[in-house]
């Protein structure tokens, strides 16, 4: 198969880029690949909002870029912060004229509302379900270009390089290009090469690493694990960030509900057991500190009182806006014997998000040819070490219309390559014991949980490692041995992601933002980005 515009991944970053390259190019084909349903990513998962300096009266870019800074905690690239900010506000505009709906005052204005780190009200949302709501208006914008082809239920294996016509690739190899991909169609049980011009790699996150998550099941750091495969360029792998608040539900792993930082913005107090509300001992911005803070004063606070959980108070909030603003948080509570109104709220900290990744330009170039790269699998430098709450969906759209403009600047130029092998599946078998890879699986989360979490040093990280060496170890033989399958695929890409993160924590000498080493106490700058 040949494609033109390959997208790996149907969030709002492949989703965008994929709109607008088709609508560019109407003689040309676009594809968009993704492993389930093509709704079925973490766009669709974002409660929250979209941050964007829409109300100039109160607000200005020069705030945002300041309030980005400081979340980032010196890490940011003040360049590429100033580009997603000021540029975010039309991306935004483009997304409304597409037919997305944010919440309104009855006069007509947007209601804005207020997150941790954020100094004025600029977050739009559509109730506690922004992200569903953005994804559903790009796939009906889709469903209308005729050259755009969306396949569900197609895994990728790898990224397609010289290495695979028989060439030694190194990380030191100039000019690594792309040339399309490899892929198991889930539905045919087939692998099958994808060839392209351009591609685009928009596969999110990897929040399934850690035992507990507010991501789907598909967010298994895929492509950041093909990117390093092909010897690509990794940063920042250690600022994983913890969202604070996800529904603590006893016995349950894996998905947790996440209790949108929205609900704090909207006057929601955190307290311990005892009832205290804790976060003035932690920082003077309190309950809407950024997320690192946050998550690290609730993991204090269980360590010091022996829980699992602390509370989120809702009660004191008006009933009436509470449901009109986060039904779904409501349902979600009641479904499982809580009433906002009366009682108070478990909550604990959930890997969320992953501020580092395949490094890109202010383009969305990666380190190889042809290949760009946007949204959650991508470190553009807008985070730093902290992400600004909402501000993700925001880099995603603008990084994605800057890939779309550099790729109409190459697409002319690019030839589709012919001489690309097929997938050489010789000598392996049908694996007979699926526990292999289940428990290993099981073995991965635990580890990561306990040595790799919020709080980590250095004894911690080793112990990590040489346990990883173990899993990745046995996973690769198993690689060699059987014919692949999501399940594997995906255990043997979360290993690979585990050890960049541990590698880039055991590099960084310092604690900052997400990374937090009680064997190096804050002390000041040394602000090196961690390149693998």
């Amino acid at each position: 198969m040949q494609t033109d515009f390959l997208v790996i991944g149907s969030g709002i970053a492949g989703l965008t880029y994929a709109l607008k390259v088709a609508e560019a190019c109407p003689g040309k084909k676009v594809t968009i690949l993704t492993k389930t349903q093509s709704d079925e990513t973490n766009t669709k998962y974002a409660q929250g909002g979209i941050a964007g300096v829409m109300d100039l009266d109160h607000d200005s870019f020069s705030k945002h870029i300041e309030d980005t800074l400081i979340s980032g905690d010196g890490l940011c690239n003040r360049r590429i912060v100033e580009i997603v900010v000021k540029e975010g506000v039309q991306r935004i505009e483009e997304l409304i004229s597409w037919g997305a709906e944010f919440d309104k005052e009855p006069e007509g204005d947007f209601k804005l509302g207020k997150e941790g780190g954020h100094s004025e009200n600029r977050i739009l949302h559509h109730k506690d379900i922004t992200g569903k709501e953005m994804e559903r208006t790009l796939l009906e914008a889709i469903k209308k270009c005729s050259n755009i082809q969306l396949i569900n239920h197609c895994f990728v294996l790898d990224i397609i390089t010289q290495h695979h016509l028989g060439y030694l690739v190194t990380k030191s190899t100039p000019d690594i290009e792309c040339y399309g991909v490899y892929v198991l169609n889930l539905n045919s049980k087939k692998i099958e090469k994808i060839v392209a011009k351009i591609s685009l790699l928009a596969a999110g996150g990897n929040g399934q690493v850690y035992r507990s998550t507010t991501n789907p099941a598909i967010a298994t750091g895929d492509g950041v694990a093909m990117v390093y495969r092909a010897k690509g360029r990794i940063e920042n792998m250690e600022f994983i960030q913890f969202h604070p608040t996800a529904l603590y539900e006893a016995g349950i792993r894996g998905h947790s509900f996440l209790i949108t930082e929205a609900v704090r913005g909207d006057g929601g107090i955190l307290r311990n057991p005892k009832g205290e509300a804790f976060m003035e001992r932690y920082d003077v911005r309190k309950d809407l500190a950024p997320r690192d803070i946050v998550a690290r004063a609730i993991d204090s606070e269980m360590k010091i009182n022996g829980t699992e959980f602390v509370y989120l108070d809702c009660r004191h909030m008006d009933h009436e806006k509470f449901l009109e603003h986060f039904p779904n948080i409501y349902a979600k509570c009641l479904s499982i014997g809580i009433d906002v109104s009366k009682d108070m709220i478990p909550v604990s900290p959930a890997a969320h998000y992953s501020c580092g990744g395949v490094k890109t330009d202010e383009w969305g170039h990666t380190s190889i040819k042809n290949l760009f790269a946007s949204g959650e699998c991508a470190s553009t430098g807008l985070h730093g070490a902290n992400r600004l709450a909402s501000n993700s969906l925001l880099e995603a759209m603008v990084f994605s219309h800057r890939s779309y403009l550099a790729a109409m600047q190459d697409i002319e130029s690019i030839f589709f390559n012919d001489h690309i092998p097929d997938w050489n599946a010789a000598g392996t078998t049908a694996p007979n014991e699926m526990i292999l890879i289940t428990q290993s699986l099981k073995e991965l989360k635990l580890l990561m949980s306990d040595y790799v979490g919020i709080v980590r040093n250095n004894e911690r990280l080793q112990r990590a490692n040489r346990r990883l060496d173990l899993l990745h170890e046995e996973t690769e033989s198993l690689y060699q041995r059987i014919e692949v399958s999501p399940q594997l695929c995906e255990l043997r890409n979360m290993i690979t992601v585990a050890y960049l993160i541990v590698k880039s924590a055991e590099l960084r000498k310092e604690s900052r933002g997400l990374h937090f080493n009680t064997d190096y106490p804050y002390q000041g700058e040394i602000l090196q980005n961690t390149i693998l």
